[in-house]
């Protein structure tokens, strides 16, 4: 589904109403009078597990970092982060990051037709801040290390295969990655203040062990055409590879990227920015940024995202009010659950099950603030499809 631009359409007036929003100073534009008013409808009161959801939702915990998961003698990790889920015949399968220093890795969560969980199981040891990644189409689960000298690492959700580091995807602050299997293509975003956008160039697409890595290159405009140019060193040393081509465009910590129908779309948490590329065009754009909402903007520290079959855009804060936000192909923007007396943690690794039907995802540090706290949720309800 075609998305439109949020600010495209607000500046040039065509979208705002759609909003609720009202354009001020030609490019700003103000909140909605009743936040919270978006396709679901207004949050409710927080229930049992302190969550605000629409009518006709519900959660329930399913995991907890240091205790074993209901069902299994498997211990939920720590720090809790990126996330995505696969079919598994009738059931399905959750993947989950563990950002932990040394000891990171992924685990999975395995559910049989009706939800219940049947088994959990480490997929990855031993790595370090694995923080966000990316599904493939192969049903893999790329788990991105965010360090400066991370690597990525290509993992099994059934636990049946050994990980496997992917050297030629590069070396840095790796933090998420997008599938484009129309290019044959994965794309990578880079959280740093500084860092880059890159994309992965398989030799063999279903196969990441060679290829190129190329970085996007574009002016400072916010909008614009853009090209890519190959990374010198995909090692990234002596100089690391947001510095080797001139002219690659700066994204200030880059988060969640996500790929659908000829477009990804990634943010970048340091101002708080969504961003999209047309890829069929060869043009980028702005579709988010906080910065211009006046009176409190519906979403704030930009972080995980994935999509639903609707084309909505799930965007999980890192802070704010603890929220996972939409944003729907219509321009609509507004929250979609809040997660109360959390306010130490963040929200991670949103991702729908096979059939739409469930999100899951994660508050990193739960009510502890601490990464020994973490908490793995799942709504249900009636989500658009």
């Amino acid at each position: 589904m075609e998305r439109r631009s949020f600010l495209r359409g607000a500046v040039m007036g065509t979208s705002a109403a759609a909003f609720g929003y009202t354009l001020m100073r030609g490019a700003a534009y103000a909140a909605p009078a009743q936040p919270g008013a978006g396709p679901y409808g207004a949050l409710g009161a927080a229930d049992a597990n302190g969550i605000q959801l629409p009518a006709g939702f519900t959660s329930r915990v399913i995991a907890r970092s240091g205790q074993t998961v209901p069902g299994t003698s498997y211990v939920w990790h720590s720090a809790p982060d990126g996330g995505a889920c696969y079919a598994d015949g009738t059931g399905w399968i959750y993947v989950s990051n563990s950002e932990i220093s040394s000891t990171g890795g992924a685990s999975a969560i395995k559910f049989n037709s009706s939800g219940g969980v049947t088994s959990a199981y480490r997929i990855l040891s031993n790595t370090n801040r694995n923080c966000a990644g990316g599904k493939t189409p192969w049903n893999t689960w790329l788990s991105c290390e965010e360090v400066d000298t991370g690597y990525v690492y290509e993992t099994d959700p059934w636990g049946v295969n050994p990980a496997t580091r992917r050297a030629a995807m590069g070396r840095f602050n790796h933090e998420a990655a997008a599938a484009d299997p129309v290019r044959r293509v994965i794309y990578l975003t880079e959280d740093k203040s500084d860092g880059r956008f890159y994309r992965f160039v398989p030799g063999t697409w279903g196969n990441l062990s060679s290829g190129t890595l190329q970085v996007l290159v574009a002016g400072s405009a916010t909008s614009g055409s853009f090209t890519w140019q190959n990374v010198p060193d995909p090692d990234g040393s002596p100089t690391a590879t947001r510095y080797q081509v001139s002219g690659a465009k700066v994204f200030n910590g880059g988060e969640g990227c996500h790929y659908a129908n000829d477009a990804v779309w990634f943010t970048t948490k340091g101002d708080g920015r969504v961003w999209k590329l047309n890829l069929a065009a060869g043009t980028y754009e702005l579709a988010y940024d906080d910065s211009l909402v006046v009176g409190g903007a519906p979403l704030t520290g930009v972080d995980n995202i994935t999509g639903s079959s609707s084309g909505d855009l799930f965007i999980a804060e890192d802070g704010g009010n603890m929220e996972i936000c939409v944003i729907t192909p219509d321009d609509v923007v507004a929250p979609f659950l809040r997660i109360n007396g959390q306010s130490s943690s963040e929200i991670c690794g949103p991702a729908f099950s096979p059939d739409g039907k469930r999100l899951y995802f994660s508050s990193q540090r739960g009510t502890s603030g601490s990464s020994s706290g973490g908490i793995t949720y799942e709504v249900t309800g009636p989500f658009r499809a």
